[in-house]
């Protein structure tokens, strides 16, 4: 599954082209490898996203073409979440 398709899917990103967005410009680690919006995510995949001042890091447990709000956590394992400290320069 494509790696835009599956963020909106599992439901880490809203909407697709927020996660289109986010992956080219490089803010989406697979594996530790750079990813582009087009990248294919498979189960077992490590992930590390960054967006805004929060970094994710989840593994891919299953995929699954469409699925309800309720079972989309059940497509990936949280490994941490990690907020970086605001400070004056990045605070707008």
């Amino acid at each position: 599954m494509r790696l835009d398709k599956f963020l909106k899917v599992s439901r880490l990103i809203k909407r697709r082209s927020v996660a289109k967005e986010v992956a080219d410009k490089g803010r989406i680690l697979i594996n530790g490898k750079q990813a582009k919006s087009s990248s294919t995510v498979k189960a077992g995949d490590e992930m590390t996203l960054q967006f805004g001042n929060k970094t994710v890091v989840v593994r891919v447990d299953k995929i699954v073409e469409t699925t309800k709000k309720d079972e989309a956590q059940e497509m990936y394992t949280l490994i941490s979440e990690t907020v970086a400290p605001r400070t004056e320069e990045n605070r707008f």
